[in-house]
């Protein structure tokens, strides 16, 4: 089995997995940063398809942890729109660089720090009131843009949570409901990575390589996040992703310019 050996992936990739691990473990969000992190050294198609098994393996856990606690009326709204968006991913990937993946990249989580950093109960508050909390048709859209997103920059997230927080669902009901949509959608990218040529034996013995350091995270997260203060935490972490991902949006525009 070949792996990747570059120390200065690994300076990178190590801290992107324990970010995904304590994502799963309880710090929604922080797993954003993984794949803006790798692809400051990699392609950033080729970075999401190392993270993706990664990912695949710990949405097991949490769709396990809370297989009874979920919505099926959302994700029959959610998943059609997803499929869409994962499409569309797949044709906007085959034919743009990674110069532009980088600046999609770099902008959808920039846009994610933003949407943070406002408020998404608030947003989901406003959806709520100007369009229903039934609204069937704005259910499809957000899940086609999370797909569209997720595909191109594991960036899945912000469309989602617009829709599904205007639900007001029992907590316990949006965790479940949130770890079977995304485990499903983490899925649904396995085709179009593959038909992209991401995977790679090196790229797939990598992320098995990682695994345990995942796992390990993923665990430590569901301590960490009963001891450490949230407030400090995120904030530090979604300052870490701005400046990465404002690096991205440099680094491919300035490629495009130039290329």
């Amino acid at each position: 089995m070949t792996i990747i050996l570059d120390p200065l992936f690994y300076a990178l990739a190590i801290p992107a997995v324990v970010a995904l691990g304590l994502s799963k473990g309880g710090f929604a969000g922080a797993g954003q940063m993984a794949t803006p992190m790798l692809a400051l050294v990699m392609p950033p198609l080729e970075a999401a398809a190392i993270m993706l098994p990664i990912m695949i393996v710990q949405d097991a856990t949490a769709v396990w942890v809370y297989r009874k606690d979920w919505s099926g009326r959302i994700l029959a709204i959610v998943l059609p729109g997803a499929v869409i968006g994962v499409g569309l991913g797949w044709l906007l990937a085959a034919h743009i660089s990674d110069a532009a993946v980088r600046v999609f990249t770099g902008c959808a989580t920039i846009a994610f720090v933003l949407y943070n950093w406002f408020g998404p109960k608030r947003i989901a508050d406003e959806v709520a009131k100007d369009v229903g909390s039934a609204n069937v048709s704005l259910g499809v859209f957000c899940g086609v843009l999370s797909g569209l997103a997720s595909c191109i920059a594991q960036a899945g997230g912000p469309p989602y949570q617009i829709y599904v927080l205007a639900q007001k669902l029992p907590k316990m009901t949006f965790v479940g409901t949130t770890a079977i949509a995304f485990a499903t959608l983490n899925w649904m990218k396995v085709v179009p990575y593959f038909a992209l040529g991401q995977f790679s034996t090196k790229g797939l013995g990598t992320s098995l390589a990682l695994l345990p350091l995942a796992i390990a995270t993923n665990m430590l997260g569901f301590w960490l996040v009963r001891v450490t203060p949230t407030a400090i935490f995120y904030r530090a972490t979604y300052i870490i992703m701005f400046i990465i991902s404002v690096e991205l949006v440099r680094e491919g525009v300035l490629t495009m310019m130039h290329g």
